[in-house]
């Protein structure tokens, strides 16, 4: 876990549901931080501060171009 860092956080996992299935198929190293507890207490999630999308540091620069080429809302926060 200490080589995943922090490229995007969201508020609900409906959110980044597309995104997931396009790490996944390109076989990138991910999870996401307090999905499961945002998940069962909707509410908790302001409070964790968003479902943090981490990535492995070998592929960041992957990652970042599939999160571009689907041209998320604004108000979604890219770390």
């Amino acid at each position: 876990m200490k080589n995943f860092v922090v490229i995007m956080t969201f508020t609900y996992s409906y959110e980044y549901a597309v995104l997931k299935h396009l790490l996944e198929q390109e076989g990138i190293n991910h999870f996401f931080e307090n999905e499961v507890i945002a998940n069962v207490f909707p509410f908790y999630s302001n409070a964790l501060g968003g479902i943090h999308l981490r990535v492995h540091t070998n592929d960041v620069l992957l990652a970042r171009e599939i999160i571009d080429s689907l041209q998320l809302p604004k108000h979604l926060k890219i770390v």
